[in-house]
């Protein structure tokens, strides 16, 4: 194609043709790594015939499948730099298991796995992925440069695609690169013949430092040769022969092996120059402060399917030449450095082949120093040590602080870019158990790492010291005579195996710091044998001895109700067949029993002469609803106080799990969970309604567990047509949150209430989710409606 977006699709005299001033496709090649191939990866090739360099910044190169479905979508890889006169540029793709030769060094690098025999590429002015499936509407969209369509492909130029393509043959121009707007008559088969902008051929310079020397000289390649300009090493899949580096931590635990950083950095700020060595099962013999060469295979480790990766060396063999070596600097990480946007996105696609933009994102920032020493000073932590040895703090103190010293999660679009986790090299000494607003003080330094779990992390050399600023427990005032007091408290799989320490715990925070509300909803309560797995569904043994320890702490003699699920059709842990359960202290609220409430029976309301009541209490709603598959079923009860009659419904939605992290390569993340969370707001939006249209005046507690946010579809749809009210947004946005997660307080647990409830005192009662030491990791919440101020029916 000569220009942007003028290709014809009729066939064209070949003879007449002359060669592009712009640049064009070269060559394909979709069999890397296939059976067969010799070459491991896949690659397109452009050329410049021109007499002037031509520039591919904001450029890309993107794949179609030779006959798109409906569902299929154009993948991209983004370009940089730009192609000299008469040159050529080489854009590595997917790699397979097969072959045994690199491609030379790349100029650009994708991870797109091309079919060896049909499909198109086009070359783009920009990076947004194109929607054209067909040859025409391709032919009309003005940001492509070129295109070329191979095998079968139903998008093409000219009379027909470039035939011959295969596991081992590639489609390609003639040197001259002659561009006639027909695929067929501008490509042949040929063997695959990558060249780059060097003009390496396999072989003649694989980037692997190859190159003859002295054992202990440098190679050719350098680390942040290795790292590139995006989240992918434009070396994957090639060995790298002696790369210098000061080794400056070693990890001699879990996944082995130890960083390396040049001293001598490039002047771009995109490039890391560290990355991790790993050693497999081999524990490390190097030390920090030892100059080293390493040679080995750089590969990008992926720690889950969802994560962005890390590059590594696998399959060391390292050369120590000298030891005690000074360290490399360290970057700072705070307010001043860490960008305010957080990550870029690609329509939900994989941001790996996107140009980082370190003054833009901090997540880009973060991936520009993947591997290096990095060093904050006095952070405060925002995410409590847990029993795996990590803590978190924020390197921006003042960004979203909650009332009590975390950072408050308020907003998909906006997520806190200070955090950053902290674990420790040191296994010789007791890692600090932190509480939130803590503080570590002084000096933190180490390599910046990358895991399933939180994302970019610091692995610390040098672990500040922990500076305990007395976070307390909260206790709530205790209910007036005339107030109704209705909590949830998540218990975390609680079961009668469990030890007496964790139902005492437990206890002490229902009858000291919930001041022993009149009604307890209560999520996760077990089966009597917790995860064994034998068809025990009862939990009365579970409840026995967890109103016996509320009792003992001082608080009431608590009477229950629950319906058992059937067995292992309510999620959760396996074989625990957890479950939603009411405790009421029978002195200041009776229970209204209407039997005949099963795990699979439905309640309903129904009008009678003594007013509105259920047809099951405790009953559930709807439960054998799709909505409710593999997920617990809300329990709703009929309570009177003080002669007012009280409609609960106890919830706990379906996880979050499944959900692609924040911090993810797929951005913005799919939260796919929120799908069955949204349908089982809808439930009980509609159960609420239908207890409205039968008394606009009824008084109704919606509470539990509800795994989302105050700011969620989840919540959104659940107060539909206001028939709730969410309770969590009448608090000082810097108090909205039960719990925490990777340095993140938000609001999972809530608390809604119908129209009829006007005078009430709500509270969250921060017990847990701050602490190192947690008898949950949610924290319960409370409220005190004065019946007698509300509506009446």
């Amino acid at each position: 194609m000569g220009a942007a977006g003028a290709f014809a699709f009729t066939s064209l005299p070949t003879a007449s043709a002359t060669p592009s001033a712009s640049a064009v496709i070269a060559e394909v090649y979709g069999g890397g790594g296939n059976s067969g191939a010799t070459l491991t990866r896949d690659f397109v090739e452009l050329g410049n015939a021109g007499s002037a360099a031509y520039d591919l910044s904001g450029y890309s190169v993107q794949y179609l499948p030779g006959t798109p479905s409906s569902g299929s979508t154009w993948q991209v890889t983004a370009l940089t730099g730009a192609i000299a006169p008469g040159a050529r540029y080489l854009v590595g793709e997917g790699t397979g298991s097969g072959g045994t030769t690199a491609l030379p060094t790349t100029d650009a690098t994708g991870s797109i796995a091309m079919s060896a025999t049909s499909g198109t590429i086009a070359l783009v002015s920009g990076t947004t992925a194109l929607t054209c499936k067909t040859a025409a509407d391709c032919a009309a969209d003005p940001s492509i440069v070129d295109l070329t369509g191979y095998g079968t492909a139903v998008v093409r130029e000219g009379s027909g695609p470039a035939t011959g393509a295969s596991n081992t043959a590639a489609v390609a121009r003639a040197d001259s690169l002659a561009d006639t707007d027909d695929n067929a008559a501008d490509f042949t088969a040929a063997t695959p013949s990558p060249v780059n902008s060097a003009g390496q051929t396999p072989g003649s310079g694989d980037g692997g430092g190859g190159d003859g020397g002295s054992p202990t000289d440098p190679g050719t390649v350098r680390v942040h040769d290795i790292q590139g300009t995006t989240r992918l090493s434009p070396y994957a899949g090639q060995t790298v022969t002696r790369v210098p580096g000061i080794v400056t931590g070693v990890r001699s635990s879990g996944s082995l092996g130890y960083w390396i950083q040049d001293p001598t950095p490039d002047t771009d700020p995109r490039t890391s120059e560290a990355v991790f060595v790993y050693t497999g099962s081999t524990k490390p013999t190097v030390t920090a402060g030892d100059s080293v060469l390493v040679t080995g295979k750089v590969s990008e480790y992926y720690p889950s399917s969802t994560s962005q990766s890390n590059t590594e060396i696998t399959g060391p063999t390292t050369t120590v030449l000298a030891g005690g070596n000074a360290l490399p600097d360290a970057v700072t990480l705070d307010a001043t450095s860490v960008p305010d946007a957080y990550i870029p996105t690609a329509s939900g696609g994989s941001i790996e082949s996107l140009p980082l933009q370190p003054t833009v994102y901090a997540q880009d920032f973060f991936e520009s120093l993947e591997g290096m020493r990095v060093t904050f000073a006095d952070a405060r932590v925002v995410g409590a040590s847990d029993a795996y040895g990590e803590l978190w703090v924020t390197v921006k103190p003042d960004e979203n602080a909650t009332a009590r010293g975390g950072t408050l999660y308020s907003s998909y679009d906006q997520p806190n870019t200070g955090r950053i986790e902290v674990m420790s090299l040191d296994t010789t000494s007791t890692f600090p158990a932190a509480n939130v607003s803590d503080e570590l003080s002084g000096v933190t330094t180490g390599p910046l790492d990358y895991s399933t779990y939180g994302g970019y992390n610091v692995q610390a050399t040098q672990l500040g010291t922990l500076v305990d600023n007395g976070l307390k427990q909260e206790v709530t005032r205790r209910q007036k005579k005339d107030e109704l007091a209705v909590a949830t408290y998540n218990v975390e799989n609680l079961d009668a195996l469990d030890t007496q320490e964790k139902f005492d715990r437990l206890a002490e925070g229902v009858a000291v710091n919930l001041n022993s509300p009149d009604i307890v909803a209560l999520e996760e309560i077990q089966d009597d044998n917790g995860a064994t797995n034998d068809g025990t569904v009862t939990a009365e043994g579970t409840l026995k001895r967890f109103t016996d320890a509320v009792r003992a702490a001082g608080g009431p003699v608590y009477k229950w109700r629950y319906i058992s699920p059937t067995n292992d059709e309510d999620g959760g842990e396996p074989g625990g067949n957890i479950r939603q359960v009411f405790l009421f202290n029978p002195k200041r609220v009776s229970f209204t029993d209407h039997t005949g409430g099963d795990a699979t029976t439905a309640t309903s309301v129904v009008k009678t002469r003594k007013g509105v009541e259920l047809t099951y209490s405790p009953g559930r709603i709807d439960p054998t609803n799709a909505a409710w598959e593999d997920s617990r079923k809300p329990l709703v009860g009929e309570f009177t106080f003080q002669g007012e009659q009280v409609f609960v419904v106890a919830n706990h939605f379906i996880s979050k799990g499944g959900d692609q992290p924040i911090h993810g390569r797929y951005q913005p993340p799919a939260r796919s969970s929120e799908t069955q969370r949204a349908a089982q707001a809808a439930e009980v939006n509609t159960f609420v309604k239908s207890l409205l249209a039968a008394d606009k005046n009824a008084k109704a507690v919606v509470l539990g567990d509800l795994n989302d946010y105050e700011f969620s579809q989840t919540v959104t749809t659940l107060t539909a047509d206001k028939v709730l009210k969410p309770l969590i947004t009448t608090l000082p946005a810097a108090e909205r949150y039960t719990y925490v997660y990777d340095g993140n307080s938000q609001t999972l647990d809530h608390i809604l209430t119908s129209p009829a409830v006007t005078s009430f005192n709500y509270d969250v009662v921060h017990i847990n989710a701050e602490f190192a030491d947690q008898a949950s990791d949610h924290d319960p919440q409370i409220v005190r409606i004065d019946v007698s101020k509300c509506g009446r029916h």
